[in-house]
């Protein structure tokens, strides 16, 4: 970056006041520096004098209590301040949800803290709200359960999961997000609900299951409660999927943003038990087009192989993927769902639903270059596959139909720690 095309400004911000900016061109760098006050990101507490890298497509919004002075070096970039910010409503819906995890604590053995499902159309901020509330829960020494349902993107692995993971700390602003150690991963296999409904209620259902099971275990974690995130399909068989989710993990808490209409048909469906509340968006969120989301869904599959890469080595967890051959012959791959057919057409007492979730063998072959495959932990195809979590994904980047091998990108060095693998729709081109 040339030093005619760098700017530098400094912003002072009044107490709950919102820097807002975004970095729409490619290979530009935007640096922000807290020089006085307190400030946080999403939740996550910005320490005085460090020098935060952000890159091509970050979309930032740097909040403040109390006031603060921020310095911006970088070329020009869209930056505004806002003194129309949701975040007071946000925090005290953090202090509700903590007195409620004080009240689980203590019960007597120890109780269940609020479990919260945060519901809305795309593009209305869920994952920030979810982000704002887990940091917010780790700060005050809580340890949630972040469960996320929203298959179009994969904050916890790869777009086409369901997952959860235990938030021990605030996110880190260097690795874009909470600590990934030893998620709970399910694979879909598809970005799309709509491709295979029932596959995804099944896999909700396991999920809220084995969490549950986890929060057995765990006091702690126990009493702290589940965040849970969700797509942003809300009309029709997605909101019946909603409901189908509110049910799995026993939800006590539904937070409605910005769509009055969804907020009213849960009051009128949900146990009246459910508190439903009806939150505002915030100005800042940006609505995103088809290409800039495939843009974020390709970028989430190159971070899961090759870690996140900040400029200037700042941060960031680099990782080293290994390339190496497997034979066809050593591999079990399949996908799951048959072509549907016509009910009359079924064997006696078996939907045509069910061929949605049927494991169906496939031939290796050059059908399969590019495509994430998921490494199952099944032992046998035998095994409930569907039910099964996965150990990870490779990604195969050449066949040989004379040797009759895979060339695959693997997290992990060989061999594959399981031989049952499932198709995704998902590709990833590498260009490393």
């Amino acid at each position: 970056m040339g030093d005619e095309e760098c700017e530098m400004r400094v912003f002072k911000l009044d107490k709950d006041c919102e820097l807002r900016f975004e970095i729409e061109n490619n290979n530009e760098t935007v640096v922000l520096e807290v020089k006085a006050g307190l400030a946080e990101i999403f939740g996550t507490e910005l320490v005085k004098g460090k020098p935060y890298h952000f890159t091509t497509g970050a979309k930032i919004a740097v909040f403040t209590y109390h006031g603060c002075t921020i310095e911006l070096k970088g070329r020009k970039n869209i930056s505004y301040i806002s003194k129309e910010t949701p975040m007071m409503t946000y925090l005290n819906c953090h202090a509700c949800l903590d007195k409620l995890r004080e009240k689980a604590e203590l019960e007597a053995g120890g109780g269940r803290g609020p479990v919260t499902m945060v519901v809305g159309p795309a593009d209305v901020g869920k994952s920030t709200v979810c982000r704002i509330l887990l940091n917010y829960a780790a700060r005050c020494g809580r340890r949630p359960v972040f469960v996320d349902l929203d298959i179009s993107q994969g904050s916890i692995s790869v777009p086409g999961t369901m997952g959860a993971i235990l938030v021990e700390r605030p996110a880190s602003l260097e690795e874009g997000g909470f600590s990934q150690q030893a998620p709970l991963v399910f694979n879909v296999g598809s970005i799309k609900m709509q491709s295979n409904l029932p596959l995804c209620n099944i896999i909700t259902s396991r999920l809220a299951e084995v969490v549950q099971e986890r929060l057995h275990s765990n006091k702690k974690a126990c009493a702290s409660g589940i965040i849970v995130n969700t797509a942003g399909w809300i009309k029709g068989d997605g909101y019946k999927h909603l409901c189908h989710a509110a049910q799995a993990f026993e939800v006590d808490v539904v937070l409605v943003l910005d769509q009055e209409r969804l907020y009213n048909e849960l009051v009128r469906d949900l146990p009246k038990f459910v508190r439903v509340l009806l939150l505002p968006k915030s100005g800042g969120v940006v609505e995103q087009n088809q290409s800039s989301r495939q843009e974020t869904r390709d970028k989430r599959v190159r971070e899961y192989f090759y870690g996140v890469s900040n400029p200037k080595g700042v941060g960031g967890a680099i990782l080293h993927p290994h390339s190496f051959d497997v034979k066809w012959s050593d591999l079990k791959i399949f996908k799951i769902g048959a072509p549907s057919l016509p009910d009359s057409c079924m064997p006696l007492g078996m939907k045509a639903e069910d061929n949605m979730t049927k494991l169906v063998a496939v031939q290796p072959g050059p059908n399969l270059l590019h495509h994430l495959l998921a490494v199952s932990f099944a032992s046998s195809a035998e095994e409930d596959v569907i039910n099964s979590n996965v150990a990870g994904f490779i990604c195969v980047t050449a066949v040989d139909t004379d040797k009759q091998t895979l060339t695959i990108l693997s997290p992990q060095p060989r061999p594959l720690p399981a031989t049952v693998l499932i198709l995704c729709d998902i590709q990833f081109m590498d260009n490393n």
